[in-house]
């Protein structure tokens, strides 16, 4: 059986002010956050994620879907998706949709560890939305199926 090629992805926790991005790969099934980029009225900083996409070459993007505590999109979903289609437009790169219910609070309780265990930085927003991405991402890399866009 043929081995599967080593992929980069990037994830994207979409928000209204900032998108957290996280880059990972298939091989080590491991994410890191990148640096967030900001929205403005205009719409998402597009020269900021071309930077990354150009500096990591992705095979794959993965962006946050947003759903409520019972299951339904929540409201930020019909945006998100949105995100996504411009991603793959943009980049002509496959997208796919993972539940990111909790991942938000799953990076703030990492981030507040890793406080806990010595590291002086103070946590800022951007850092938050970014270790979600890379929640996401992880998530994606262990083998939660997400929603492919067509």
């Amino acid at each position: 059986m043929p081995e599967k090629p080593v992929e980069a992805v990037l994830a994207f926790d979409f928000g209204l002010k900032r998108i957290g991005i996280a880059a990972g790969d298939t091989l080590t099934a491991t994410a890191a956050p990148r640096p967030a980029a900001l929205v403005t009225r205009a719409g998402p900083d597009w020269p900021a994620i071309a930077r990354e996409v150009d500096a990591l070459k992705p095979r794959r993007l993965i962006v946050g879907a947003p759903y409520n505590v019972d299951g339904t999109p929540g409201a930020l979903a019909p945006a998100a998706r949105r995100f996504a289609d411009e991603l793959e437009r943009r980049f002509k790169l496959p997208v796919s949709m993972v539940d990111e219910r909790w991942s938000s609070l799953e990076a703030g309780t990492a981030l507040k560890a890793r406080r806990a265990r010595g590291e002086r930085r103070r946590i800022r927003r951007e850092d938050l939305d970014s270790a979600a991405a890379a929640v996401i991402l992880e998530r994606w890399l262990a083998g939660e199926s997400g929603e492919t866009l067509q």
